[in-house]
């Protein structure tokens, strides 16, 4: 069941870089705010109509108090704080430089498994997400573009949110797997994660004075609302529910880092569906990486 958790984690990764062809486009067009609320909207009924084939149950109606709450907590933490640290980096320094620091997400996930679950990575897998992380950064740092490093320079609030984001984003892994460390179901407990963050979208939403903008805006464009639901198949429904599967199976660590592999995997797409040019560079760190990755399904 190991390698079965670090193929999910690999899943994760390959699903997150499908999903975000179809993200980037409508976050430019309606705002990240109204497209987390929809991605998390649509993947709430692909969930539940998943939940009622395999469970014979559309809603997680059978989860503890427990369960409820790690997983409810893995939701505000992982899509909401981390979401609202992320994307502020992005205003901040610029989204190139700010993907350099969500590669240290897996180092942070296997810190924090040490330190709280005391789970220990054989040394192999920390040769492998050593290996793996350099080449994700190669990736990452040889798409800077000189005019993004200028206007970027000195921002130190930039930086510590960006930080912020890798900090919470493994923190959010971490509750998540110790709500499903009973067996409870990877997909209901991917549900719990979406209800929570439905509502805490939507809160957001209203708060921020945004409802329009939100609710009704991205609706409107017929285009732009299917890409959205196409891209909430691969985002949050398969890909969260890949990623708990995951982290059922497999350290922390090992599901961290391989589902951190998204830069990487997205190259192919990139080259033959927005037709855009790849450098030596990022070739070279893309075969790093994955060799890399290699170590944890060979060793």
């Amino acid at each position: 069941m190991e390698k079965l958790g670090a193929l999910a984690a690999f899943g994760t990764a390959l699903c997150w870089s499908i999903s975000a062809l179809f993200f980037e486009h409508a976050t430019r067009k309606v705002g990240a705010l109204a497209v987390n609320f929809w991605k998390v909207f649509f993947a709430f009924f692909y969930l539940a109509a998943a939940g009622l084939v395999m469970r014979g149950m559309p809603l997680p109606l059978d989860a503890s108090p427990r369960e409820w709450l790690f997983l409810a907590l893995s939701g505000i933490i992982g899509f909401i704080i981390a979401d609202y640290f992320l994307f502020n980096a992005y205003l901040m320094i610029g989204s190139r430089i700010t993907v350099v620091f969500q590669a240290l997400t897996p180092l942070f996930t296997a810190v924090f498994a040490f330190a709280f679950l005391g789970e220990r990575m054989r040394a192999v897998r920390l040769v492998g997400m050593g290996v793996v992380v350099c080449g994700i950064l190669i990736v990452v740092a040889s798409r800077q573009r000189g005019g993004e490093r200028a206007e970027t320079k000195g921002s130190a609030k930039g930086y510590l949110f960006a930080i912020l984001s890798s900090v919470f984003q493994a923190v959010g892994l971490l509750f998540s797997k110790t709500g499903l460390s009973d067996g409870y179901s990877a997909i209901a407990g991917t549900q719990i994660r979406v209800i929570v963050a439905i509502a805490g979208f939507g809160l957001q939403a209203l708060l921020m004075r945004q409802s329009a903008e939100v609710f009704v805006a991205p609706a409107r464009q017929a285009k732009l609302f299917k890409n959205i639901g196409i891209g909430s198949v691969f985002g949050p429904f398969l890909g969260v529910t890949f990623s708990l599967f995951a982290l059922q199976n497999t350290d922390a660590g090992t599901a961290s880092t391989l589902m951190a592999l998204n830069p990487v995997l997205i190259i192919v797409p990139s080259i033959l569906v927005l037709k855009q040019k790849v450098k030596a560079m990022e070739i070279a760190g893309a075969a790093v990486a994955v060799c890399g990755a290699a170590l944890f399904f060979l060793l």
